[in-house]
């Protein structure tokens, strides 16, 4: 196999398909990432067994062939290389190393034959269809912060994509929750999704997604399979396979009847929660809500360190209430809204709130209160 190729498009593509690799394997085959390079293209592809990223860039081959090199090693060492060189790949089938030119610099990397490495066979994918990459975007944007690092609900440890409503009004949601909080972002059902199965995307696989979005422009073709999903957006190809769980019913959190609503700036609201809770304690981070008509009082008290108050003006014509919110999960969903008024819907202390945003359809947030 001989193959010349320029660095930045070979560098720009290995920087894609590395991070699916993990720093630490027990098997060696992992650690590497495939080269295959035919006709006047190279191939790249990486796995960690759940998560397969192919990509592909134009290079001069003669002859083609494939082979496998350490991934993270191989990426550095093109990184490293001198901006705008032409690197040529070699690698002859007696022995098992390949080697890289450019310049006056000479490497070896040595090889474990293609033959060993995984194949992440998709199978049969039974729905299809392509959303907008700023569509994509804003479902995992506006509901990866929610996603459960708790490995024992592992059901929990990924974004739920399903479809919601029925006839014309019927929509592809996408949900995540930790327990604590909770996001639901919602749009139009596009066309081939209609009866798709409700499916769980893991929270690596989401964070690979978002990575791969360069263009909000473009198109993202989606296919899936009770156990698999595969996006494929320019000629990156990505196949993951799904959590295999049940998503909790969710809907029973999400507060109906809360008839107290607070509307506030939501830069001030955001800035003033990020003030107080600076003397807040690492582990409880609580920052006490005191709402009454027209103002709303921040406080936050840390044994330990002091205390800290703030007042904000908000429209409110409701029974003045007291809350306690975590302020890290308050600023979190606060990030998430796009307008400048952010809407929340009270009951009491100890019930969930509901948080909107004022002008933005389609997204709400809920948020369990904490003891202050």
């Amino acid at each position: 196999m001989k193959v010349t190729v320029e660095r930045t498009a070979l560098l720009k593509s290995l920087g894609r398909v590395h991070r699916v690799v993990e720093r630490r394997n027990t098997i060696p085959i992992l650690a590497n990432v495939l080269i295959r390079a035919d006709k006047s293209k190279l191939s790249l592809k990486a796995t960690d067994l759940d998560l397969e990223v192919i990509d592909s860039v134009d290079a001069e081959v003669s002859p083609g062939g494939s082979t496998t090199v350490p991934a993270h090693m191989f990426y550095e060492i093109v990184r490293k290389l001198p901006e705008g060189s032409q690197i040529v790949l070699e690698a002859s089938g007696d022995r098992a190393v390949l080697a890289i030119r450019a310049g006056r610099s000479r490497f070896t990397l040595q090889t474990l034959p293609e033959s060993d490495f995984p194949d992440l066979a998709a199978g049969d994918m039974t729905h299809k269809f392509t959303l907008a990459a700023s569509d994509l975007k804003r479902l995992i944007d506006k509901t990866q912060f929610a996603i459960s690092t708790e490995e024992t609900r592992y059901y929990l440890n990924g974004i739920y994509l399903h479809t919601a409503g029925s006839g014309k009004a019927t929509m592809l949601r996408a949900v995540a929750t930790d327990g604590h909080r909770l996001a639901q972002v919602e749009l139009p059902l596009p066309s081939g999704a209609t009866g798709m199965p409700g499916i769980i995307v893991p929270r690596k696989t989401v964070g690979e997604v978002l990575r791969l979005i360069e263009d909000a422009d473009a198109e993202v073709a989606i296919e899936l399979s009770q156990g698999k999903i595969r996006f494929s957006i320019g000629d990156v190809v990505l196949t993951s396979k799904l959590i295999d769980g049940t998503f909790p019913d969710y809907a029973r959190v999400i507060p109906l009847g809360n008839d107290k609503e607070l509307v506030v700036d939501k830069k001030d609201f955001e800035a003033s929660v990020d003030r107080v809770s600076t003397v807040s304690s690492e582990r409880g981070r609580a920052v006490k809500l005191s709402i009454s008509a027209g103002k709303l009082m921040l406080s936050v008290t840390n044994p330990d360190s002091g205390s800290a108050t703030e007042e904000l003006e908000i429209e409110y014509a409701s029974d003045p209430i007291e809350i306690g919110f975590n302020s890290r999960y308050l600023l979190d969903i606060a990030a998430q809204i796009e307008g400048e008024v952010a809407v929340l819907r009270l009951a009491d202390a100890g019930s969930p709130t509901l948080i909107q945003d004022k002008d933005a359809a389609g997204a709400l947030y809920v948020l369990m209160p904490m003891r202050v």
